[in-house]
């Protein structure tokens, strides 16, 4: 039967024009025609192949993403458990929700994990059989030559004589010639021929860019897998140091301690370092830039591994120190004053040096002071340090340079319950006044107290007094520098894994820049009997776009005719 009858037959019947009437579609289903169960094991092949597809790796690496956001919404325990306890009491329906959810340990929740854990098996599924198939591909030879080489994508033939400049070679010396070339050029070759079939090499180059691939893949791996390992053996915790003070890496040293899942306390090294002076240099020539810091120096004295003689060491905002398997790091600094309160017979009931922290790049600074017992009441004290004070036209003061010229310190008073001792936690850089009088500020008739190094003023009341000390009393009249002590903020870190993180993020460099530049190529030569002369033919294949492929053929021509001893082509 014609197509025409084919196409008539199918409409009367109401079947399709685009599928003849026998085709399997076009026929009802017979009886007894039942899709084949997959079972247990086709079911967890299936399921298997879905996990380890690159779509589901990225799917994955964005639901982890989007499942870090609530880390940074809420507080959480390991970082801030202050701030839980705040947020139960701020929020105190939703906190519990929160909490059931795991919303207050983000990273260490169940379904966190679960995100984390797949993300790890299906690229590891993706990367593996991967590595597998292009172990097999390296010991595979290059494939046969295609018998049309002009349909290739970059094709260039040649035409030598039998006679002229130079007489044309005999084709197996010219394949010779031509493989001897391209292995030169970085190509595995194989050679064709014989049996009344014209000889020919082929060759093939640029496995470095699926092996560049799999490397990128597999240290990205050992990034992810180094850093979870650091997290979890390393630790982060912070220290303010003041200048002439010590400290022991111990946990009852630091301020704050972040530490990993699997760390053990018994793993801190042994090491110790005493703050022995922070130098900070200020631009005072360039009007524009007058007081802007152009150093900071914190000079240290270490003792590691029970050493009985310091080595004296550097800290810089850019250079932290290595000590002990740990790295310090500068990340502020400011004044300590050094500030004493005695009660009404003169006895001293507190002295110690308290950082206060920089409001402004003059480095005004507040400090919070509570003396909870010695004194008939307790008192808390909020101060305002000025380094360089000034009179403004209201009045008050503010500091006009962040060096020591004209240091004030002012202190607002009050008396009264501190809140210390309900069992909230409290930060010691804040002062809780609502159930506390003010005896000595703004909103009283005595006014603030102000104090300059190695002055003493009264407390109202009678309470006592309260003097800020020179620290540095035998300086030459005009000179205060030590005069008021500083201090250095520093952040002490450990990850026994960093080396590995660094190789690898190497090695994630170095495999993406392969992948990327190193083309995949497929050339052939071919040399063909033409009457008393010789063909010779020249084609390439790419694996993906490359739009060099066509000049790498051209240039492969004319070196292999550069190395049959004939002239370039454009000579000829």
């Amino acid at each position: 039967m014609s197509a025409g009858g084919h196409a008539l037959r199918d409409r009367e019947q109401g079947g399709r024009l685009d599928r003849p009437s026998d085709h399997v579609d076009a026929r009802p289903a017979e009886p007894g025609i039942t899709q084949p169960r997959l079972g247990p094991v086709g079911y967890a092949r299936f399921f298997w192949r879905q996990l380890t597809s690159m779509r589901t790796a990225l799917f994955l690496l964005l639901l982890l993403a989007v499942a870090a956001v609530p880390g940074s919404l809420v507080p959480q325990r390991s970082s801030d458990p202050n701030g839980v306890t705040q947020y139960y009491a701020n929020n105190p329906e939703l906190a519990p929700v929160v909490d059931a959810v795991q919303g207050f340990d983000v990273y260490t929740s169940v379904w966190f994990s679960a995100i984390y854990l797949l993300l790890f098996v299906s690229l590891i599924g993706c990367v593996l059989p991967r590595t597998l198939h292009h172990l097999r591909a390296l010991r595979t030879p290059p494939p046969r030559t295609p018998a049309r080489l002009e349909r290739l994508e970059a094709f260039r033939v040649q035409e030598l004589p039998a006679g002229g400049e130079s007489d044309a070679p005999d084709p197996t010396a010219a394949i010779a010639s031509a493989r001897a070339a391209l292995k030169r050029a970085g190509y595995r070759v194989r050679d064709f021929g014989g049996d009344g079939v014209p000889p020919s090499v082929s060759a093939e180059r640029g496995y470095l860019r699926e092996t560049g691939n799999l490397v990128f893949h597999t240290a990205l791996i050992g990034v992810l897998v180094s850093v979870g390992i650091g997290g979890g053996f390393g630790y982060s915790g912070q220290k303010v140091v003041i200048e002439g003070d010590s400290f022991a890496n111990v946990l009852a040293s630091y301020e704050s301690f972040l530490p990993g899942r699997f760390f053990d306390a018994g793993s801190l090294e042994p090491y110790r370092f005493t703050l022995d002076d922070f130098d900070v240099s200020y631009e005072s020539e360039n009007q524009d830039a007058l007081g802007q810091p152009t150093d900071f120096t914190a000079h240290v004295s270490t003792y590691e591994g029970g050493a009985e003689q310091p080595s004296e060491r550097e800290i810089k905002v850019n250079s932290p120190l290595s000590v002990g398997g740990s790295r310090i790091y500068l990340l502020g600094n400011g004044y300590a004053p050094v500030i004493t309160v005695r009660d009404a017979d003169g006895e001293v009931v507190f002295s110690e040096a308290t950082p206060f922290l920089p409001q402004d790049a003059d480095l005004t600074s507040l400090g919070v002071l509570k003396i909870a017992d010695g004194l008939p009441e307790q008192l808390g004290l909020i101060g305002f340090f000025y380094p360089s004070a000034t009179q403004l036209d209201t009045g008050a003061l503010a500091s006009n340079y962040p060096d020591l010229v004209n240091p004030v310190l002012s202190l607002q008073a009050y008396t009264g319950d501190l809140g210390i001792d309900d069992g909230v936690p409290r930060s010691v850089y804040e002062l809780d006044t609502s159930e506390m009088t003010e005896i000595a500020g703004r909103n009283v008739d005595t006014p603030a107290l102000e104090l300059r190094p190695g002055e003493t003023v009264d407390l109202p009341g009678g309470l006592g007094s309260v003097t800020l000390e020179d620290m540095a009393p035998d300086a030459a009249d005009g000179d205060l520098a030590g005069s008021v002590p500083r201090f250095a903020s520093l952040d002490i870190h450990r990850d026994p894994s960093q080396g590995w993180v660094l190789l690898f993020a190497v090695l994630v460099v170095a495999g993406l820049l392969t992948s990327l530049f190193v083309p995949r190529r497929r050339v052939w030569v071919k040399a063909v009997p033409n009457g008393g002369g010789l063909r010779l033919e020249y084609a390439g294949l790419a694996r993906g776009e490359d739009p060099g492929l066509d000049r790498a053929v051209a240039d492969i021509a004319e070196r292999h005719r550069t190395a049959l001893g004939l002239p370039p082509a454009d000579r000829v």
